[in-house]
C-alpha cells in the first residue's frame, strides 16, 4: 500500500528523535536568553536556534543509521524507521546530510563562524565519536560522550554573543558542566531498567559490565556532585537567590530519588528516576532564566523594589 505524504513526514520526523532533540534545543534557547540582558537579538536567536536544531536532528538521524543493528535487538528501539524498513539507510544518510548542510549554511552565513564550528564539533562528537567508538569501547561511554550532548547552552550563548569576553565562556561552560554532570544519573537510570536489552545488543553499559548495585552507587555519587555543581551559578554571581532556592529544592528531590533507588520499591522505579531527571533539568534551567529576568528588577531603585510603608 502506498504511503501518504503525511506518513512519510512522520517517518522522517521520527528519525530526528524529536523528544531528545526537544530537550537539547530547550537548553540551547535558555543559553541564548541568559547570554544578554533582556531579550536576545531576534535574527541571531531565531536563526541560531534553527541551525542548532537542524544539527541536532542530523546527529540523531546519523545515530539511528549507525545503530540500526543495535536498535533491532532492543525492545524500546525495534520500531524505529530504519529497523522496520520504512526508511532505507541511503535515504536516512541523504536526509542527515541535507539537515547538516542546511544547518552549517544558516550558522555560517547568518549567525557566526564560531557557532558553526562548535555546533559541527558537537554533532560529530555525538553522531560519530560516541555512536561509533565510545558506546562500544567502555562502560564510561555516556560520561565521556556526554560532553557533546552537554554543548547546546554554549552553542546558544555563542549564537547571540559570539563569545566576545571571558565571562561569556565562563558562564556558558558552567551550563555545559551542569548538563555534563547530570547526564550519567539521567542515562544510567534508564540503562538499569533496559540492561537486558543492552546485554543482548552487546553494548557495555555500566549495569551490564559492573552490575546494578554498582550503577546505583554511581548514580548517587553523580547526583551529589550535580547538586554541588548547581550551586556554582550563585557562588560566582551568575544568578541570584531565586535560582539558588529552586536549585536547592530540585537537588533535594533528585537526591531523594537517587537514595531511594539504592533499595527501590520495584523494578520500574529506575524509570521514575529517569523521568524525574528530565523534569529536573528543565525546571533547573527555567529557574536560571526566571532569576535572570527578575534579578534586575529587584535591585535598589528598580520599579519593582519593595519600599516599606510607615
Amino acid at each position: 500500500m502506498e504511503r501518504t505524504f503525511a506518513t512519510l513526514c512522520r517517518e522522517y520526523w521520527s528519525l530526528t528523535k524529536p523528544r531528545v532533540v526537544a530537550l537539547i534545543i530547550f537548553t540551547a534557547a535558555i543559553g541564548m536568553f541568559l547570554a544578554v540582558p533582556g531579550l536576545p537579538p531576534l535574527k541571531e536567536s531565531v536563526l541560531g536556534f534553527l541551525g542548532i536544531w537542524l544539527a541536532a536532528a542530523s546527529a540523531a538521524t546519523i545515530n539511528q543509521l549507525l545503530d540500526a543493528r543495535i536498535d533491532a535487538e532492543m525492545a524500546r528501539t525495534s520500531w524505529r524507521p530504519i529497523v522496520v524498513g520504512q526508511v532505507t539507510p541511503r535515504q536516512a544518510l541523504l536526509f542527515a546530510l541535507a539537515l547538516a548542510g542546511l544547518s552549517m549554511l544558516i550558522l555560517l552565513v547568518w549567525v557566526n563562524v564560531l557557532t558553526a564550528v562548535l555546533t559541527f564539533a558537537s554533532m560529530i562528537g555525538y553522531a560519530v565519536i560516541y555512536t561509533v567508538y565510545l558506546k562500544h569501547a567502555t562502560p564510561q561511554n555516556i560520561v565521556i560522550g556526554g560532553l557533546a550532548g552537554a554543548a547546546p547552552p554554549l552553542l546558544g550563548w555563542s549564537a547571540v554573543t559570539g563569545m566576545q569576553n571571558p565571562w561569556d565562556w565562563a558562564h556558558a561552560l558552567l551550563l555545559v558542566l551542569i548538563i555534563f554532570v547530570w547526564t550519567p544519573p539521567h542515562f544510567w537510570a534508564l540503562a538499569i531498567f533496559r540492561r537486558a536489552d543492552y546485554a543482548k545488543a552487546l553494548v557495555p553499559m555500566l549495569p551490564v559490565t559492573h552490575g546494578v548495585e554498582y550503577t546505583r552507587w554511581q548514580i548517587l555519587f553523580y547526583t551529589v556532585l550535580l547538586v554541588l555543581v548547581t550551586m556554582l551559578p550563585r557562588i560566582i554571581g551568575m544568578s541570584g537567590d531565586l535560582y539558588l532556592g529552586g536549585a536547592a529544592v530540585l537537588g533535594a528531590a533528585f537526591l531523594y530519588y537517587a537514595w531511594r533507588l539504592m533499595d527501590p520499591p520495584d523494578e520500574l522505579y529506575a524509570m521514575k528516576v529517569f523521568g524525574f531527571s528530565i523534569v529536573y533539568l528543565m525546571a533547573l534551567f527555567a529557574f536560571l532564566l526566571l532569576d535572570h529576568w527578575l534579578l534586575p528588577f529587584l535591585q535598589p531603585g528598580s520599579p519593582l523594589e519593595f519600599v516599606p510603608v510607615g
